[in-house]
């Protein structure tokens, strides 16, 4: 049989069982679902205030925004977290001894966030339909607007929060990425629509996902009419396949190189060298 063909079966079956586990673990459990519930607990609040120039509730227009941003934090975020705390105690190791443990482990954990993305979108989306007005898929179209662009928003930020993992060794330098996210969501559009901020700040938001996850979500989920309050007046569902269909790329291409450099890097001196250090955190 293939090797490759083995090692991806054997990562879509531990992604299966890591995703069953999940739902044992508590604090797993209060990792992936807390920041959704909490979310809509926001929006709830922010439902009788209005959009600007338009009488469209506000928290109304966040959800499918937010819904957006969970999908880059799942990809970008949660990844990246698994990886650089998997380096610590050793698991990437043990992966990387047998033969192509390490696509087998890759696979297995984008399975998982997969996995634990869907399952938030569907927490965060279900009641939002029954809480907020005017929030639901537009027709047919809608649906399918919705499942190009989930599945392509996690095409598009898996690799890179691959990649992210691969570049840090301690837990603790994940705030170095978590600030400039907040950063990026902030000018994203996520709670508040962009078109007035300065010119060279909606430059910046458009040249990330964040802020196309949560247009393209936005197209889905709201009335057409609201595309007058976004930038260009419209969805721009062609500047969203090209922009995150570019971050697609670049990280398929850049994270396999960067995963096997820093594979051949994991040996058992720097796997207990990371373990002292983090017992002298914890001391």
């Amino acid at each position: 049989m293939n090797p490759t063909l083995t090692a991806v079966r054997a990562g879509f079956a531990r992604g299966r069982i890591e995703l069953r586990h999940t739902f044992t673990n508590v604090q797993d459990l209060w990792t992936y679902l807390f920041p959704a519930f909490l979310l809509l607990v926001v929006m709830y609040f922010m439902r009788n205030s209005t959009v600007a120039g338009t009488h469209f509730s506000l928290g109304a227009r966040t959800l499918p925004s937010a819904i957006g941003m969970g999908v880059a934090f799942g990809g970008l975020v949660t990844l990246a977290s698994a990886l650089i705390v998997e380096r610590e105690d050793g698991t990437l190791l043990r992966a990387k001894a047998t033969p192509n443990g390490m696509l087998g482990y890759l696979i297995g954990k984008i399975v998982v966030v997969s996995g634990m993305t869907l399952i938030s979108i569907t927490i965060q989306l279900t009641p939002g339909l029954f809480l907020f007005h005017g929030v639901g898929a537009q027709g047919v179209g809608g649906w399918l607007t919705l499942a190009w662009v989930v599945l392509l928003g996690l095409v598009a930020t898996l690799p890179i929060g691959a990649i992210v993992g691969s570049l840090f060794a301690n837990p603790r330098n994940m705030a170095l990425v978590m600030f400039p996210l907040m950063g990026l969501i902030a000018i994203s559009g996520i709670f508040y629509p962009i078109s007035n901020f300065p010119a060279w700040l909606q430059g910046v938001a458009q040249a990330f996902p964040v802020y196309w996850l949560g247009l393209g979500m936005r197209s889905a989920l709201l009335p057409g009419d609201l595309a007058a309050v976004e930038i260009g007046h419209s969805w721009r569902h062609l500047e969203t396949l090209g922009v995150l269909g570019l971050w697609a790329a670049i990280g398929l291409v850049l994270a396999p190189m960067v995963l096997r450099r820093m594979a051949r890097r994991e040996s058992g001196s720097s796997v207990a060298a990371r373990r002292e250090k983090a017992m002298q955190r914890v001391q």
